[in-house]
């Protein structure tokens, strides 16, 4: 007498594929899920809340820099522009951008210093110069990030929102031309 339904072997062969498709389904699932959150998390992110202020009274040394000739291989090359909050309230500086992926912008205090900045990245930060405080922001460029078909010459732009009514969005304009030697 055969009994095929008593046989141990086949009884655990059929259960084990069952219970590794399962729980590949569950690892499926749960990694399309947390790839949702993660998602739609980073598209709605804090969003930065900032009053305009008519109080804040600003200046920058200045809003353009010529490099001149920048050397392909010399490395990056930066820039550093003196950001003053010369009024009696909080200066907010905030959504920091560039305009190419080769440009970081980085603002610092004595206090603090922001992480870098780029092109693409999605900046809530708000960053604090009290009353009669400077903020560097440094600007960095590397020549060789598009590669050799990248030499020439560059304008760059980094913009910077602010609380301030009279300058809600500081630009900075940088020049150059870059030389592979």
């Amino acid at each position: 007498m055969n009994h095929d339904c008593c046989n141990k072997k086949t009884k655990k062969e059929g259960h084990k594929g069952g219970a590794d498709m399962f729980i590949i389904w569950v690892i499926v699932v749960t990694v399309l899920l947390l790839g949702l959150a993660v998602h739609f998390g980073m598209k709605t992110g804090a969003t930065t809340e900032v009053i305009t202020d008519s109080q804040v009274t600003m200046s920058v040394d200045s809003d353009s820099y010529d490099w001149g000739m920048i050397d392909y291989d010399g490395g990056i090359v930066s820039k550093t522009f003196t950001i003053n909050n010369s009024g009696n309230t909080s200066l907010q500086l905030y959504k920091v951008e560039t305009s190419c992926m080769c440009t970081t912008a980085q603002l610092k205090t004595p206090e603090t210093t922001s992480r870098k900045y780029g092109m693409h990245d999605n900046s809530t930060d708000v960053f604090e110069v009290k009353p009669g405080e400077t903020a560097d922001l440094i600007v960095e460029f590397d020549p060789a990030f598009h590669g050799p078909s990248g030499v020439g010459s560059i304008n760059r732009t980094v913009t910077i929102s602010t609380n301030s009514s009279e300058n809600l969005t500081l630009t900075f304009n940088l020049l150059g031309n870059v030389v592979k030697n």
